[in-house]
């Protein structure tokens, strides 16, 4: 079978790392599957012709029910989708959207939903379509890369400290963009390192919305114990969390996060706003640290002792994230 699947394709961010992941899997399978940007589409009848070239696509997928699922309401092959989370959690707020992401369910032969509550967010906000809707977590992989030296990696983010080791590093995994709230927790972590210098918040991610990345670059410049990385490969992004104390969420709106995932498969506990969907991957104090605004649990007394014993926590009560050759994604769905 010969496939279209579209989804959002910034780079290095967890739509195009799942979008990858997919693809690859669905090729596993033995079908043909050609992974397309949807900022690449204006309307969907240039994507119905493109549907419609010889030879033509067989079916279609889409990550995201109206930035990408939008696209395939005037093709005549059959099609599935996925969300992405914003859809589910942000989009169904704005009536024009949400008009549109109800035609595209209904026309869609299945959905995919990461996690049970955005199953019942979009069975709450969207016309019902509960028999379509079937709920499968996300798939991670985690990839080390070798030659990965941890002191140039803090020295390049601007962290110079004579004792590294003895440093307790919080990563922020999110790409720059007003939905990952990367700022949020800024003010509090610099109150933390003034109390402690030892604890410091490192943000790394690509630079999507120029905007808001002046203004973190700014923020970050004239704040203490907050630093900015460069964006790396994904195996050194994974080196970094690994080596870190705690790994970082933000976000106003996730689907499942898969920095989240990617910490839990390294065995690195993580800190994460308390949101619907963190809160469908995280056990507060088992797996993680969820927290509802920016001074909650910044503290040495709670923070850092209970975050050094997550890790043994989550070997008494493992539940391991999907590795990405586990997640059974069957395209049979759509014929």
């Amino acid at each position: 079978m010969k496939l279209l699947f579209l989804a959002c394709l910034s780079p290095s961010t967890g739509n195009h790392t799942t979008a990858e992941r997919i693809r690859s899997h669905i090729e596993s399978a033995g079908h043909t599957c050609e992974l397309r940007d949807a900022a690449q589409f204006e309307s969907p009848a240039e994507v119905a012709n493109l549907v419609s070239e010889n030879p033509q696509f067989e079916g279609a997928v889409a990550i995201h029910l109206f930035r990408a699922g939008r696209l395939l309401l005037d093709t005549q092959v059959p099609f599935g989708v996925i969300f992405g989370g914003t859809d589910i959690n942000e989009d169904v707020k704005v009536e024009q959207k949400r008009a549109v992401m109800e035609q595209v369910l209904l026309k869609a032969r299945f959905a995919v939903a990461f996690t049970d509550r955005m199953k019942e967010e979009a069975e709450l906000f969207l016309l019902s379509q509960s028999s379509k809707i079937y709920v499968q977590p996300q798939g991670i992989q985690t990839e080390v890369a070798e030659k990965f030296c941890w002191t140039e990696f803090l020295r390049s983010s601007g962290v110079s400290s004579e004792h590294v080791d003895e440093l307790h590093v919080f990563l922020l995994v999110c790409g720059l963009r007003g939905v990952k709230d990367p700022l949020y927790l800024v003010e509090g972590f610099s109150e933390w390192h003034c109390e402690n210098p030892l604890n410091v918040l490192v943000i790394i991610g690509p630079k999507i919305d120029p905007v808001l990345t002046a203004e973190v670059e700014a923020v970050v410049q004239r704040t203490a114990g907050v630093f900015l990385a460069q964006e790396r490969s994904q195996q050194e992004l994974h080196a970094a969390m690994k080596r870190c104390f705690a790994v970082v969420n933000s976000s106003v709106s996730e689907g499942m996060s898969a920095a989240i995932l990617e910490a839990m498969d390294l065995g690195v506990p993580v800190l994460a706003r308390d949101i619907p969907g963190n809160a469908a991957v995280v056990k507060h104090e088992i797996t993680g640290l969820l927290y509802s605004s920016p001074q909650v649990h910044l503290s040495d007394s709670y923070c850092r002792p209970l975050l050094s014993t997550l890790p043994a926590k989550q070997n008494q009560d493992r539940t391991e994230p999907p590795k990405a050759d586990r997640v059974q994604f069957d395209i049979r769905g759509i014929q």
